[in-house]
């Protein structure tokens, strides 16, 4: 019997499964990107550090976005897309932190890492992984500098509260709820706006987290008492809608504003006497480890740790202003304009 074609045959076979893993092993890693919107600065910021950091490691990037902030559907679908397209990590800021888990348990369920950014899970042990600023302490520290900035007037405050959406997702609870009690007020349920009996308070109204949204809830609360004195802000569009809407009432030295964010027009309108303090957040940063967590996953399995004593990993915060109150930490206009973005 002649061996030489059956070794041939068998070498052959041997080359091609050989040639087959060698380009398996090649493959680029695939990730997504799923933010809320692609219009707003931190968002844009998010997209730039996930995009840069990606192409320094070789990742293959696919982004995603809802229409606005709080399009549930399109997040779904996008999540369905990566799914499908195979990737190793999923990296989302949800608008319905409920409503999409679902989804991202099939992605789990396919072995791809999933990563909240910016906004935790609900539950929060929903994701893999979540990097995000502490909202919490974010709003905390604008509503101890509003209490501390108000003095003894404090007491008798009218506030407005300009929250996200109706879904309440958990940076919206969180920065609500921080802010509450770094205000002095007391926080019923913390895991729910608008339980609170405190009579300072005059009402929330929600913003999509957008400038026309800020202008029109404000309205809204103005109607409800022109008498309004502070204005939490979920972010700094929305904040700068509130002062619009302020201006059109002749209200707008009447009233203090805080919000959250840290991006350059949010403070340069802290600089300009618009806002007077914001919760500085760093979305590049989050973005940024989203994509080395993934690289390494797809690695050797490796997963991300959480800070110590919290149950994410804490990407920092800092308050900016330039009117600093006693006991509460904060950095200049310019330390935060060396910092922001957008």
């Amino acid at each position: 019997m002649n061996m030489k074609p059956v070794f041939r045959l068998s070498l052959a076979a041997s080359v091609l499964a050989l040639s087959a893993g060698l380009a398996q092993a090649q493959d680029p890693v695939k990730a997504c990107l799923i933010t809320k919107t692609d219009i707003n600065p931190f968002f844009v910021k998010m997209k730039e550090g996930a995009t840069a950091k990606a192409q320094e490691l070789g990742v293959e990037l696919m982004t995603f976005a809802g229409k606005i902030d709080g399009d549930h559907e399109t997040q779904q679908q996008a999540v369905e897309s990566c799914i499908s397209a195979g990737v190793k990590g999923i990296m989302i800021t949800a608008s319905d932190t409920k409503a999409i888990v679902d989804v991202l348990e099939q992605a789990q369920d396919n072995d791809i890492l999933v990563i909240a950014l910016d906004t935790p899970l609900d539950p929060i042990d929903a994701a893999d992984a979540t990097f995000a600023t502490d909202n919490f302490e974010a709003g905390r520290l604008v509503g101890a500098w509003a209490k501390g900035k108000l003095g003894d007037a404090a007491a008798d405050a009218k506030i407005a509260f300009l929250d996200l959406s109706a879904s309440a997702p958990s940076v919206d609870v969180l920065r609500d709820q921080g802010f509450m009690e770094g205000f002095g007020i007391d926080v019923k349920d913390p895991n729910v706006i608008g339980d609170e009996d405190d009579a300072r308070i005059v009402g929330h109204e929600v913003t999509s987290g957008n400038e026309e949204g800020g202008r029109q809830a404000m309205e809204a609360l103005m109607q409800m008492d022109s008498g309004i004195n502070v204005i939490y802000t979920i972010n700094e569009p929305a904040a700068a809608g509130a002062y619009e809407a302020l201006k059109s009432f002749g209200k707008e030295g009447d009233a203090l504003i805080v919000s959250i964010d840290g991006g350059c027009p949010g403070v340069q309108n802290v600089q300009e006497g618009v806002i007077g303090a914001t919760s500085q957040q760093y979305p590049l940063k989050m973005a940024s480890m989203g994509v080395e967590a993934i690289a390494a996953f797809a690695k050797d399995g490796t997963r991300p740790a959480t800070s110590e004593g919290l149950d994410f990993t804490n990407t920092g915060v800092n308050l900016v202003t330039d009117e600093p109150v006693e006991g509460v930490e904060s950095i200049s206009v310019q330390e935060g304009l060396d910092q922001c973005w957008g």
